[in-house]
């Protein structure tokens, strides 16, 4: 397990700019402890400082995971975010998107959402925008990019899409785990 590169660190943010913004800061600086992101078999981990630290007592070549897994990174070096990062992004999400309960199931199997299965949508959403997908109980779901900025969605025909899907708690049902682990 090692630190991000420069290069790494640049793509890495880059990627979860598209989602939180520049609550990219309170990841890393939080109030209960400090975490950082650690690169192990290509694939980026959210960690506290306290955890990184009681996990050099493994060895490398048995360690398997540590902390959060937040994606990992293409063999072309791009960074390719996991639904295991969810639980980061739902929280400083800069824009969101709601589903009505009849598209919830649909989104769950990987399709994308089209505007029948829209309940409501974050105010000046921007067109290819990452947003975090929740359910009307307020639930995150997944994560996509806004095909269509909000502006545009009041004029689009019902079976146009909306968000495409990017992943959803559903991978795990799906069989996917094993490319995200």
């Amino acid at each position: 397990m090692r630190p991000l590169t420069e290069d790494e660190t640049k793509t890495l943010f880059l990627k979860l700019s598209e989602y939180i913004g520049k609550n990219i800061e309170k990841l890393i600086n939080r109030s209960d402890e400090r975490h950082c992101f650690r690169l192990l078999k290509d694939r980026v981990y959210y960690i506290s400082e306290s955890l990184l630290k009681a996990s050099t007592m493994i060895h490398r070549d048995n360690t398997l995971h540590v902390g959060t897994c937040l994606g990992k990174f293409t063999k072309s070096g791009k960074f390719r975010l996991h639904v295991t990062a969810i639980e980061y992004l739902s929280q400083y999400a800069k824009y969101k998107v709601w589903v009505k309960p009849s598209a919830e199931m649909s989104f769950l199997y990987g399709n994308h959402i089209p505007k029948s299965g829209l309940a409501r949508m974050t105010e000046d959403t921007p067109q290819y925008a990452g947003v975090v997908v929740y359910n009307m109980s307020d639930i995150a779901l997944g994560f996509g990019v806004a095909a269509q900025a909000t502006l545009h969605c009041q004029s689009l025909e019902p079976t146009a899409n909306v968000v495409l899907h990017q992943a959803d708690i559903g991978d795990y049902l799906r069989g996917l785990e094993d490319d995200m682990f």
